[in-house]
């Protein structure tokens, strides 16, 4: 069967509400054909993960980018969470890889809790 993977939809306020996410680089968001800077692409590492997943373990320091439709410039090792339209894929042969595009970010106090 062919475009399944366009069914699968994937709860990314769900995944993000018991984790924290923590910047390691900031980069343009380029179109891999014309090079246009689309606008920022974050890479996060998740530094904190509550969620309960049974017996799988967690994503504890793993990481993936956020990509930002606009220019945003968060300093490395602030968290920040994605905000607006947020639309999250699961990718890769395993089906193991996350790609995120929001609106824009916001810079997350440590202390805050999650909703």
């Amino acid at each position: 069967m062919k475009n399944l993977g366009q069914f699968i939809f994937f709860k990314f306020n769900e995944f993000a509400k018991d984790k924290k996410f923590m910047v390691t680089e900031v980069s343009p968001w380029q179109d891999y054909n014309t090079k246009q800077v689309l606008g920022s692409a974050i890479t996060v590492v998740i530094i904190e993960d509550n969620t309960d997943y049974g017996k799988q373990g967690n994503n504890l320091y793993e990481k993936y980018k956020i990509k930002v439709r606009k220019q945003v410039n968060p300093p490395v090792n602030s968290l920040v969470m994605p905000t607006g339209e947020v639309e999250a894929t699961v990718y890769g042969d395993y089906r193991n890889m996350l790609s995120v595009t929001c609106d824009d970010i916001r810079i997350v106090d440590n202390k805050e809790k999650k909703n």
